[in-house]
């Protein structure tokens, strides 16, 4: 075994991965690759062609890789463990009226604990991903900080990884931007990884059609739930809609009715299959309630803390308060934010540092009493 030690790779077949293997194989380390065949989209019943890591591509150019390198490769099926765990909670949370996050799921459940469970059985005393973040220790705790590259930061999506993964987990290309990362893989040799177009699809979407996807796994969806009602904040009636969890918050597009101003997807009910649209001041909020928190950089916090709370992977940020109430957190937003989802991640930050993150919580709504109150005009044909 290399005096550096022994690390198992996730290797998705792309750029970051590939580059992160190379990068710790060069430093001394002994590496060992593993590509995660988590889905298989033809199962599914989608058109478009599989892409993305777990099409046999991206498998085979992973492998190529550790051939030409010399270090070993293996590919494991989890599929079954990523159903049970990111898919059904994706389809769930729709179901739910909540706007679910598959990739945190999967990082949380499923990635790093099969990551482990295989390091172990290989002696591997590290696990890596191609991830853009930094992790530290301070004070006995292992700390995900931003990556270096702020358009590439991956952080937003680890908040659920726990301190027994982070403390055996490395991040090699945290420190570079994307374009070194590129420029590095063609001084490799790999000219067409370096060029190699990304995947910003869900894994297991990538013809990035939730709604598809939705009608395909929950037979009679259509017929189940088509028109409900639109209504605003007042509880007027506005028109009808092809039911709530083919809708976000935050939505503008694809709703058909005109009202002579925008509208905006501001609340959805499941219960009653209820869409609620308003303006785009109706989105903004001052507070927000986060459940299952999981606290990187301390152990619990004791008191409010000043903090900049992302609710989503491209938001820069909100200045806020965190307060503890019992096992949720309250984040008290120095200026109204716009379209908080429930089921996002909220993600708290002390500079580059992750404090934590959870999931954004829906409100307790009186549905019986906004339905009673609906104003029977329907505005619709308007």
């Amino acid at each position: 075994m290399s005096k550096k030690g022994r690390v198992l790779v996730a290797m998705s077949g792309g750029i970051d991965s590939s580059v992160a293997a190379v990068l710790l194989h060069e430093q001394g380390y002994e590496v060992i690759g593993m590509t995660m065949k988590t889905w298989d989209y033809a199962s599914a019943g989608g058109s478009k062609k599989e892409t993305g890591c777990c099409s046999l591509d991206s498998i085979n150019d992973a492998r190529a890789i550790a051939v030409e390198k010399g270090f070993p490769h293996y590919i494991i099926d989890i599929r079954e463990e990523f159903g049970d765990h990111v898919i059904d909670n994706f389809v769930d949370e729709y179901l739910a009226g909540r706007t679910p996050n598959p990739c945190v799921m999967c990082n949380t459940h499923i990635k790093w604990e099969a990551l482990l469970k295989r390091a172990d059985k290989l002696d591997c005393e590290f696990i890596a991903t191609g991830h853009y973040a930094n992790i530290h220790e301070e004070n006995g705790r292992f700390i995900v900080s931003k990556g270096l590259d702020d358009n590439k930061d991956q952080s937003y999506v680890l908040w659920g990884v726990s301190q027994a993964c982070l403390s055996r987990t490395m991040f090699p290309i945290g420190k570079y931007q994307k374009k070194a990362i590129r420029q590095m893989a063609m001084d490799m040799g790999f000219t067409d990884l370096a060029n190699k177009s990304e995947s910003y699809e869900i894994c297991f979407i990538p013809d990035n059609d939730y709604r598809s996807f939705l009608k395909r796994r929950v037979k009679g969806i259509e017929e189940r739930l088509d028109g409900g009602l639109f209504v605003s904040n007042k509880g007027e009636i506005i028109g009808k809609h092809k039911g709530y969890p083919f809708y976000t918050i935050g939505q503008r597009k694809g709703l058909e009715v005109a009202v002579g101003e925008p509208l905006y997807v501001t609340e959805i009910i499941p219960e009653s299959n209820t869409v609620v649209l308003g303006n785009f001041d109706d989105l903004k909020k001052q507070e927000m309630w986060v459940r299952d928190v999981n606290f990187i950089k301390y152990a619990s916090l004791n008191m409010p803390k000043e903090a900049v709370t992302r609710i989503r992977y491209k938001d820069p940020g909100t200045h806020s308060t965190l307060e503890m109430h019992g096992d949720k957190v309250k984040v008290t937003f120095h200026k109204p934010v716009s379209a908080v989802a429930p089921g996002q991640s909220a993600v708290f930050y002390e500079g580059d540092d992750v404090i934590g993150g959870g999931f954004i919580m829906k409100e307790t709504i009186d549905n019986n009493k906004r339905i009673d109150n609906f104003v029977e005009t329907d505005h619709s044909q308007q």
